[in-house]
């Protein structure tokens, strides 16, 4: 079993810098509203996010399951596979955080490294639809749903709140805030958490160290602990993009974007659905911003978030195509 463990050593580190740079470009996204009206500071926004990402890692494992074993055959992959796709996400993750601190979906990034990568090991036949399937509803939940979400409850609290006093309403719902970024935070270990976990079961099984892919504890707090370190580290370009440059924020617009979001992973994470915490997040603000007046949000900055969605696939799927050719050619 050691030999085994040490042969498949490299590609599990790989998958720990994946998911630390998960922490690092995609994670903040769980706090940046949180952090952008000062509700809370970086500094308890972080530990708060480290602490329910894993609480919302352990709440179940439909999504890991999806991603360890849906999108493509574990029958006809090995680990360099997976590798190359973990190459993959660190490299376009990177690339997009320093050119300009833009949010990268990580999700998507994985599903298309492995798909990518998958291709090079073994044709079209690796691909499974059932899996692919629940990706493309978790585009229209995060794009659709998160947009419209947070412009419903944006409209629903101005209806009920436009007589009150500003002052007023930005105490209380600056103690709302805290509860519905907890509540985000918790939301994104349910579903972005569990992605790499998929991922690092899926390794394990492929190196002969599990029989089957079934979830261990200790692989759920590895992963969830790197992801809340990496959070930790780099986050502030993230949270700067998305809770100040994307719009203007008070308290009841974080309360409205977070809730939506949130609403909207959870209710993914618990049909085993693979969404992007970003774009949910992002659309939600979006929808949020869109309330007070269409110009409230910069539509320029959200131009180069999109811009970012739309090529992670091809980008992604292109390097860990590349990659695994490349290591099967060696």
């Amino acid at each position: 079993m050691y030999e085994q463990l040490w042969s498949i050593l490299p590609v599990l580190l790989l998958i720990l810098a994946a998911e630390f740079v998960n922490g690092w470009t995609d994670a903040p996204n769980a706090i940046a509203t949180v952090v952008s009206t000062r509700v809370l500071s970086p500094y308890q926004a972080v530990v708060m996010a480290a602490v329910l990402n894993t609480l919302g890692a352990f709440s179940g494992t439909a999504v890991a399951a999806t991603i360890g074993k849906g999108i493509v055959d574990p029958a006809i992959i090995n680990t360099t596979t997976v590798a190359a796709a973990m190459v993959a996400i660190v490299i376009w993750s990177m690339t997009a955080y320093y050119m300009g601190g833009l949010p990268t979906s990580e999700s998507h990034a994985l599903i298309a490294g492995l798909s990518g990568a998958g291709l090079a090991t073994a044709g079209p036949s690796v691909l499974l639809w059932d899996g692919w399937a629940k990706v493309l509803i978790g585009l229209t939940f995060s794009t659709f749903l998160g947009f419209f979400g947070g412009l419903g409850i944006m409209l629903v609290l101005f209806r009920i709140f436009h007589a009150h006093a500003p002052g007023r309403i930005r105490v209380l719902f600056g103690r709302l805030q805290v509860f519905s970024a907890a509540f985000m935070a918790f939301s994104h270990g349910s579903n972005d958490g569990q992605k790499f976990i998929g991922v690092f079961t899926l390794t394990l099984v492929l190196g002969g160290i599990l029989p089957e892919f079934e979830v261990p504890i200790w692989v759920i707090l590895l992963c969830a602990t790197v992801m809340g370190i990496g959070t930790a580290t780099g986050g502030w370009k993230i949270i700067r993009t998305m809770g100040i440059r994307l719009t203007k924020l008070e308290p009841i617009h974080g309360f409205s974007a977070e809730t939506s979001a949130g609403l909207v992973i959870e209710a993914a994470s618990r049909l085993g659905i693979p969404l992007s915490t970003t774009h949910t997040i992002s659309t939600s603000i979006m929808g949020v911003g869109s309330v007070q007046r269409f110009s409230a949000v910069r539509w320029g900055v959200a131009g180069e978030i999109v811009a970012a969605w739309l090529l992670t696939f091809p980008v992604c799927g292109l390097i860990a195509y590349l990659v695994a050719s490349l290591a099967k050619l060696l």
